[in-house]
């Protein structure tokens, strides 16, 4: 832009004229243009940071509206990893017996809960655009903070469900051991595999609305395909490659060896975690690059 340019714009920023003549009728196209970039530094990750306290808040209003005009209120959060575990206890206790020397419903409560987090958090990022289409048409701000606040109120979810954890820690004897130190470790990765998976499906959702039909179908099938239920040793070994590319499948057998001691499969673990920072930073890109049009297609 030369110099003598460079007034006139100013001047049109500010409102002030420069020129002798002033116009009244608006420009042909807009002066800024909010857009992502075009390159990998468009992530801006800094504008994430000074929007904190909107991810604070959204998070604190998805949470209220979750528990708003409820009868049980929290209770209902306990009820489904709960329920499913006696279900399967009921099941499959006595044709799989006492997996990996844990009792049934114990080893099954392990697997569920970090799955169950998992999969609602999924879930409620991908219908998190759509429901917030008010703000994304009216305010600009980073719209991965959306996503990211459906993950975070989930955390409050995992939390609650935990206390049912604990009480089968201390009915079944479980000792206190270092290794129950690395379980927020396996939690921060589970949050991290669901905010990637939810950047990646509320983008798609935002297009294709059939998403949302899509998904519960395919988690259905995503957990019959990790070892929350049964353990990796049923597998056929011949799979246990495949059974390794599951990111689920470090983080469920981490965190169910963690919890009783147990010697950790740093591999599996190493896998697990290098697939889930490649699946975030993929998703965070595909998440900026179609982020221009949302507003169009919700």
């Amino acid at each position: 832009m030369g110099e003598r340019e460079r007034p006139h714009v100013m001047a049109a920023l500010l409102g002030k004229a420069t020129a002798p003549q002033r116009t009244s009728s608006l420009p042909d196209k807009p002066l800024i243009v909010g857009e992502p970039s075009k390159s990998w530094a468009g992530l801006n990750l800094r504008d994430l940071w000074t929007a904190r306290e909107l991810l604070y808040f959204l998070t604190w209003r998805d949470i209220k509206v979750r528990y708003k005009q409820t009868v049980l209120g929290a209770t209902w959060v306990v009820f489904q990893p709960l329920l499913t575990m006696l279900v399967f206890t009921f099941f499959f206790s006595k044709l799989i017996g006492a997996p990996d020397g844990m009792p049934y419903p114990l080893f099954a409560y392990t697997g569920l809960l970090p799955w169950t987090f998992f999969a609602n958090a999924v879930s409620n990022s991908s219908n998190s655009l759509a429901n917030n289409s008010n703000l994304i048409t009216k305010v600009y701000f980073p719209r991965m903070i959306i996503p990211m606040a459906a993950v975070a109120a989930g955390i409050l979810d995992l939390a609650i469900t935990s206390v049912i954890l604990i009480g089968l820690t201390l009915y079944y004897g479980v000792t206190a051991t270092r290794s129950m130190l690395l379980l927020p470790v396996f939690v921060a990765l589970t949050t991290l595999l669901a905010l990637a998976l939810g950047l990646f499906v509320s983008a798609l959702g935002a297009r294709y609305r059939d998403i949302r039909h899509a998904l519960p179908f395919l988690l259905y099938l995503w957990m019959f395909s990790s070892p929350v239920i049964y353990p990796s040793s049923v597998v056929n070994k011949s799979w246990h490659w495949a059974l390794a590319l599951n990111p689920m499948t470090g983080i469920i057998n981490g965190f169910r060896s963690a919890l009783i001691g147990r010697e950790l499969d740093w591999a599996a673990i190493f896998i697990s975690t290098i697939i889930v920072l490649i699946l975030l930073i993929c998703s965070a890109y595909v998440f900026r690059r179609m982020e221009k049009n949302f507003a169009d297609l919700i």
